[in-house]
């Protein structure tokens, strides 16, 4: 559908329940996937709303690429006072009987795009581990970080990971094993070895 179908789709559903329409927005290349608060025009209409306003769009995709992102634009136009016009969801969504059907089906669809950006985190992070990647934060002892951003092992460290684990195997304490070492780790780290070669 061109931008001057749905800008006359607008104008005609406008005039149909009796708004007066005061501008149009037009976001012309932008990526999809950036939410809309984030982009330029979808910034200065959130700006402008204001409570009372009539927002209307003749389809969700094309205001939203991403049903959590519908689901949070939605949830901020309600407590605003704003309502949200959705042409080929047959009206208002913020204020009616539609409302409950289309936040219902959002927030399920949110809840798998979710799950979707989770698995995919956990698939890059699995795979950075293989591959031996450190995935950021603090470096864990026994290791550091080359130039590539790969694990590299410090041998003297890994001895003294593997004294650990033999103590550890022979009932010592976190404490007792920490002194045992000559201070070259405290029983907080200890326990952060342990847990990690489990």
């Amino acid at each position: 559908m061109s931008l001057g179908t749905q800008k006359r789709q607008i104008e005609g559903y406008a005039m149909m329940i009796g708004v007066t329409l005061d501008h149009v927005y037009v976001e012309r290349g932008v990526s999809g996937s950036k939410p809309f608060g984030e982009r330029q025009e979808g910034a200065r209409l959130l700006a402008a709303c204001k409570p009372g306003d009539t927002l209307i769009t003749p389809k969700l995709d094309r205001m939203f690429r991403s049903s959590l992102d519908a689901l949070n634009i939605l949830g901020d136009l309600k407590e605003r006072d704003v309502g949200l016009h959705m042409i080929d969801f047959g009206g208002d969504v913020t204020g009616n009987g539609i409302s409950k059907l289309v936040f219902t089906i959002l927030s399920a669809v949110a809840e798998a795009e979710r799950d979707r950006i989770r698995e995919r985190i956990l698939d890059v992070k699995s795979d950075q581990r293989k591959r031996n990647r450190f995935l950021g934060g603090t470096v864990p002892f026994g290791w550091k970080v080359d130039e590539d951003g790969r694990l590299i092992e410090v041998p003297e460290q890994q001895a003294v990971i593997r004294e650990i684990v033999e103590l550890r195997n022979e009932g010592l304490s976190l404490r007792a094993i920490a002194a045992k070492t000559n201070g070259t780790v405290s029983h907080v780290t200890v326990r952060s070895i342990l847990h990690q070669a489990e």
